[in-house]
């Protein structure tokens, strides 16, 4: 059985603290780990590393590898086509690459959602597999607990599949689909709910490579056709394939779907209530992240970044800071985020995509300062990685490293430069920053001249093939 982790998406429904150049699978909202490590390590409990592959955006690369030192099938996509040409190539690669048969299972799942307990995750994931193997395509659903108008909907039959070689228990059941529906309004939820036969549609699936590919050929022949190619084929000729979801192209038209309702603790994360939902909370019910002082404040969420967040009197609210944005709203009206980000973009605002701090393959920076002719930013390079030989045509940079030593290059000159002595790079010169140590350097940079956007760079030599 292999893994499928789709980790190409941008979401913005956690903005401002998700944007997309820093999405909501990197981020690490429920511990030390980001939720794209939580669902490796997840899947980890049931396959090899040698069974699990990512895929990601060619701008998401270095984030993936960085995270997931371990995973060696890393798939980029050329660009956003949605989940159907999304698991299209990745059934390609796993039969051209990993010599994978048609009897294969494979098992997609996002990579930004939570689900606990892993154990008994693990359970229902074998269930899974046997049910594909005996030819059908597998939904796992989630028992719904709210009228939920946020998610897509699976109603059940009353046809049950049985899985061979699991007895049949109270949570195990599996069911033959009658029909996936849309997000439904407030009415229609709790009609759903009250039911009882209907399923949020957790966007998880598993079926063998031949059932798939034989409802491809029924369903979806344009990305069909496709398989018939090679992978580089594929790669090169994806912008040719629908922009569609896996649902919409196979699974709301097939026969064979049987769905798998999850007896578990799931959460996509889809919303700053979401986030309230998973968070511990104080005997106020407020869940508060960072340097928070709350008064006469109830049901609230605070997430604070490097201010003091102070409250007095808010009921039911949430509160986001970064570094460069602050959201304030009332719960229940977080879905409205994506508004705010659309007229963002609209104005052309940089908030809209991208934060302070960018992180790159060799570490990170962060914009501390900017004004007319002038940007200072603190950057950190990992141990034992370099910045790409490069110059600037219309910027100067003064250097002063801060923590560690830097190894620095200008023109033909090479210096060990410590904690408290500087640097400095005059325009159009060549030069590169490396980290030589065992610790991060971190250095103040100092930038001057009449254009300092970052694409004033020319790379000549560069180890992460960006030249």
């Amino acid at each position: 059985m292999k893994a499928l982790v789709l980790a190409g998406g941008s979401g913005t429904r956690l903005w401002p603290l998700s944007r997309k150049n820093y999405p909501k699978q990197f981020l690490k909202l429920n511990g030390n780990e980001s939720l794209l490590r939580q669902t490796i390590n997840r899947l980890l409990n049931v396959l090899s590393k040698d069974d699990i592959i990512v895929m990601t955006s060619n701008e998401y690369k270095f984030y993936v590898k960085s995270d997931l030192r371990e995973i060696n099938h890393i798939i980029l996509e050329p660009e956003s086509r949605n989940t159907a040409p999304a698991i299209a190539l990745g059934i390609k690669y796993c039969m051209e690459k990993l010599g994978c048969k048609e009897d294969e299972v494979i098992f997609v799942s996002p990579s930004d959602h939570i689900i606990r307990p892993a154990d008994r995750f693990a359970e229902y994931f074998r269930m899974a597999e046997t049910i594909a193997r005996q030819g059908h395509l597998v939904t796992f659903g989630i028992r719904p607990d709210r009228p939920e108008t946020g998610y897509g909907y699976i109603k059940a039959s009353t046809q049950k599949v049985v899985a061979e070689g699991f007895s049949l228990r109270s949570d195990k059941n599996c069911f033959v689909v009658e029909k996936f529906v849309e997000k439904p309004d407030a009415a229609t939820a709790v009609r759903y709910l009250d039911a009882g036969n209907y399923y949020w549609n957790s966007g998880m699936f598993a079926f063998s490579i031949k059932v798939m590919m034989d409802e491809l050929r029924e369903y979806a022949p344009k990305i069909n056709g496709m398989l018939d190619k090679s992978f580089d084929e594929m790669v090169a000729q994806f912008n040719e394939m629908p922009d569609i979801s896996l649902d919409y192209a196979i699974m709301e038209k097939s026969d064979r779907v049987a769905l798998l309702p999850l007896d578990l603790y799931w959460n996509d994360i889809g919303s700053w209530d979401s986030l309230h939902d998973i968070l511990s909370k104080d005997g106020n019910g407020n869940a508060t992240v960072g340097d928070v002082m709350a008064i006469d404040t109830k049901n609230c969420l605070i997430f604070g970044n490097k201010r003091l967040l102070s409250t007095i009197g808010l009921e039911d609210c949430l509160i986001v800071e970064t570094e460069d944005a602050v959201l304030i709203a009332k719960k229940g009206e977080t879905w409205k985020v994506k508004q705010i980000v659309n007229r963002l973009k609209e104005s052309k605002r940089k908030e809209a995509s991208e934060h302070l701090t960018s992180y790159r393959p060799w570490g990170s920076y962060t914009i501390l300062e900017q004004g007319p002719r002038y940007k200072i930013k603190r950057v950190v390079v990992n141990p034992g990685e370099k910045l790409s030989l490069q110059k600037h045509s219309h910027r100067s940079e003064h250097w002063v490293v801060v923590k560690g030593t830097a190894k620095i290059s200008i023109a033909n000159n090479e210096i060990l430069t410590h904690e408290n002595e500087s640097a400095y790079v005059p325009k159009a010169t060549l030069h590169r920053l490396e980290n030589g140590g065992k610790m991060p350097v971190e250095i103040i940079e100092i930038q001057n001249g009449d254009y300092l956007e970052e694409d004033d760079i020319e790379r000549f030599e560069d180890d992460y093939g960006r030249t």
